[in-house]
């Protein structure tokens, strides 16, 4: 076989359509690929290359006339067949050789183009089904408030009027239970919104230490009453009034409390804002929310923030929660130019911080040189949650005293017949003594269990036989 017949050969049983035409536009070569394709037969040959591609060239008397540039360049462009109907291809042609003949290679495109457009199409249901689900939860959110706030209003009415003290605990659980619900249909609510695309932030002016002493208010007594101690701290360099949407970022400060007072049984929280940045009359603020609690692992922390997850089932079971809160924390200080991240190792708390973007007023005399180092101020706060570590230490100064203040505290409410607050007491009591001997962590076992079956007795002979190992 000479070199020619071999080139024919090769060319005839590729896949890629294959033309030869010359200057003029005749074609003088059509593989197999290419006559199947464009349905011409062996009446390719003779064919002008504009009968193929009437939109790129056209028959002239004096030369054939294109704007398709020879050589590497791949063009896409539509090939007519024999019947007039066409089908769009990949084609490249060569500068013209020796012989005066430039060589078209084609790929039909066709299957690419049909995937391409089923893609496109499954893209627009899958938006489509999505708008549909965001707008039906919204409505179905909406239409639950309703029932919850008629529980709500007639709970609280019943709770002014019922002397029963089993009928008031009922009540306290119902009142309770529809709190609750109104948490969980709010961040449904939010975050059908978020993924529709429709949430929008609503900017104003405001009072930032008036917001702030708001969310204290909000938390204060549900943390104290577990014993913790909590603070609020702001920085002077803070302005006084600032402009941006105080809802989402009460929302933001709520929702990490709520997490720090769930998640917390010993030591503290605290909620510490600094300024970090400020560029014109825009300034950054920064917010670190700590806790002595129960902490995260290393390797459960990007669990965080994804849409309903938790770090692990037995959190959902013990604690509760959607596991949506963090998710839509994290959109919400996005959309007011923050971040958000954590900070956190097994039992030993955690820290959350984050960032948003507000505006000042024209009025507001606010200092223009930057006085707090973000890093300098984290490291910082590191320093000062590894010291409320100790707090976990069995045998520390800090532990002795913190168990102490605990057991004092749980054997108050037992006496006092609480005994739901005496079980929150009954969880620090666990946690200080998890590194102590195993007859210590025995003891408290034991007084667990005692506790959680409302027993009076063996509550209290497992607090004596506890307090005589201590």
């Amino acid at each position: 076989m000479n070199q020619e017949n071999f080139m024919q050969y090769v060319l005839g049983h590729i896949n890629d359509m294959v033309l030869c035409f010359d200057t003029n536009g005749y074609i003088g070569f059509g593989n197999k690929e290419a006559e199947e394709k464009l349905e011409f037969g062996k009446q390719l040959v003779g064919t002008h290359i504009s009968v193929i591609f009437p939109n790129e060239f056209k028959e002239n008397d004096i030369k054939l006339e294109t704007e398709i540039t020879y050589g590497d360049d791949v063009h896409e462009i539509m090939a007519y067949r024999f019947n007039k109907t066409c089908f769009a291809v990949e084609a490249k042609i060569s500068e013209s050789n020796d012989d005066g003949y430039h060589i078209c290679v084609m790929k039909d495109l066709t299957h690419r183009k049909y995937l391409e457009k089923r893609i496109k199409q499954v893209e627009k249901d899958a938006e489509d089904a999505l708008k549909v689900k965001s707008e039906f939860v919204a409505n179905v959110t909406h239409e639950l408030r309703t029932p919850v706030n008629g529980i709500l209003g007639n709970t609280k009415e019943l709770i002014s009027r019922v002397k029963d003290e089993e009928c008031q605990k009922i009540l306290d659980l119902m009142e309770r239970g529809c709190n609750d619900m109104h948490s969980i249909i709010n961040n449904i609510l939010d975050f059908s919104k978020l993924e529709a695309g429709k949430f929008t932030l609503e900017k104003r002016e405001f009072d930032f230490r008036k917001m702030m002493d708001y969310v204290k208010g909000n938390h204060a007594y549900k943390i104290t009453e577990k014993g913790l101690e909590f603070f609020v701290t702001i920085s002077p360099e803070v302005p006084n009034r600032i402009i941006g949407d105080e809802l989402r970022i009460v929302q933001v400060l709520n929702n990490l409390l709520s997490n720090a007072s769930k998640f917390t049984s010993v030591g503290k929280i605290a909620v510490e804002v600094v300024k970090t940045a400020q560029m014109n009359r825009r300034a950054e603020l920064f917010f670190l929310v700590t806790d002595t609690g129960i902490g995260i692992a290393k390797e459960d922390q990007d669990k965080l923030f994804k849409s309903f997850s938790q770090v692990d089932a037995s959190i959902s079971r013990q604690y509760g929660g959607t596991g949506l809160g963090l998710n839509i924390s994290k959109q919400l200080v996005e959309m007011m130019g923050g971040n958000i991240s954590v900070q956190s190792e097994k039992n030993q708390g955690t820290m959350f911080s984050f960032s948003v973007w507000v505006d000042l007023p024209e009025d507001e005399q606010v200092a223009e040189t930057v006085t707090i180092d973000r890093n300098a101020f984290l490291n910082d706060a590191i320093h000062r949650s590894e010291a409320g570590a100790l707090l976990k230490n069995f045998g520390s100064e800090e532990n002795r005293e913190e168990l102490d203040k605990n057991l004092s505290k749980l054997i108050l409410c037992v006496e006092m017949d609480n005994w739901e607050k005496a079980e929150g007491f009954m969880t620090a009591v666990k946690q200080l003594t998890d590194s102590a001997p195993q007859e210590i962590r025995t003891g408290a076992l034991r007084l667990k269990m005692a506790v959680q079956k409302a027993d009076y007795e063996k509550t209290s002979a497992a607090y004596e036989d506890l307090m005589k190992l201590l």
